[in-house]
């Protein structure tokens, strides 16, 4: 059992089984999933059940969070099931193309709904019940706020209710507009200085120095298209989640004093992590995202949201005019929030207030 003081994990740890394709009648292989589960708060056996969705990296618990707070306060019971592929719940030991295709967000709902019957039948005979059915209530953000909302959608009868925050529930082919946001919200100085490096490494890729990318962490990286998308990824990083000042004020105090602004930007970006184009490096070229079938089979025009001062206004008044009476939308600018962030228990806002 995990430490329940300050920021620490809450957790015991256990398996569950899944099938390796849940969509598939004649593919009956298996493999374990791990799951983190928190029950002292949990008012045994009729309290409700706080499924947090683990996403697209190792699940490492359940945090002391506003999460932990809401369970203390409703007796709820915490889970939280990792995320096929990764951690310690992954069907193959080698990630061949192959082997990748039982990777997808289908797949994935279908796992949270077997862990949901799984764990309901778990408390079931711990506590001597037969049929009975605690309220379910989802959790997640980002990727997993959209495995969040999803499941609602296509699970109604398994849950009461879902919270995603930031989930990216509408697909969008080519989102240029995320990127000028991030130009616009550097404000002039930090533009001026993040198109200074960008500048700057072309020049040094161009001459065939390649020492470059040692500065980045990433010399082993040999495609420099790819290096490049992961500076102007790690940059937007600190915006995406509410930490611009760590990224621009060093690089305008560098540009003041003359500093030399890829050492600058490397100090900075030293631990950020990036991915490739997995679409075209691991499935081969052709293999594009069919953002129209994707949104035809989960919805994803009807949003609420809130929003953070880095969010482009002139993309939210489009939304507000589109779900205009069809849905309530309401916004917060918070100085520190970004993606993927709920309301803290140290701010001014809370769960009842929203």
């Amino acid at each position: 059992m995990g430490s329940s003081s300050g920021t620490a994990r809450l957790f015991a740890v256990a398996t569950f089984i899944v099938l390796l394709a849940l969509d598939a009648e004649s593919d009956h292989r298996q493999f374990k999933q791990r799951y983190y589960e928190f029950l002292d708060y949990f008012r045994a056996p009729n309290g409700p059940v706080f499924l947090y969705i683990c996403g697209e990296a190792t699940c490492s618990g359940i945090s002391n969070s506003y999460l932990a707070v809401m369970a203390k306060k409703f007796g709820a019971a915490l889970v939280s099931p990792e995320h096929r592929y990764y951690g310690k719940s992954s069907p193959f030991e080698s990630l061949t193309t192959e082997n990748l295709r039982f990777l997808s967000s289908k797949q994935a709902l279908f796992d949270l709904a077997v862990f949901r019957q799984y764990y309901q039948e778990t408390l079931n005979a711990k506590y001597n019940r037969t049929g009975a059915d605690n309220s379910w209530f989802v959790f997640g953000g980002s990727y997993a706020g959209a495995l969040s909302a999803w499941f609602r959608l296509k699970f109604p009868h398994l849950t009461c209710g879902s919270l995603a925050s930031s989930g990216v529930v509408l697909a969008v082919h080519n989102f240029t507009d995320f990127d000028k946001q991030i130009g616009d919200s550097a404000g002039p100085e930090c533009k001026e200085a993040l198109q200074e490096v960008t500048r700057l490494v072309d020049r040094q890729l161009q001459s065939g120095r390649n020492s470059v990318k040692q500065l980045f962490g990433a010399s082993t990286l040999e495609n420099d298209g790819d290096f490049l998308y992961l500076l102007a990824d790690a940059a937007a990083i600190a915006f995406q989640y509410g930490n611009p000042d760590v990224l621009c004020s060093p690089l305008v105090e560098a540009k003041k004093n003359g500093t030399d602004l890829v050492v600058s930007l490397g100090f900075v970006l030293e631990c950020l992590w990036y991915h490739l184009d997995l679409c075209r490096n691991v499935f081969g070229e052709g293999v594009y995202p069919d953002v129209f079938m994707t949104n035809l089979y989960y919805g994803g025009t009807r949003i609420a949201g809130d929003s953070s001062k880095c969010s482009p206004p002139e993309a939210l008044n489009k939304v507000r005019k589109k779900i205009e009476g069809h849905i309530d939308l309401w916004l917060s600018e918070c100085q520190e929030q970004g993606h993927d962030k709920e309301p803290s228990m140290g701010n001014r806002w809370n769960i009842a207030t929203i």
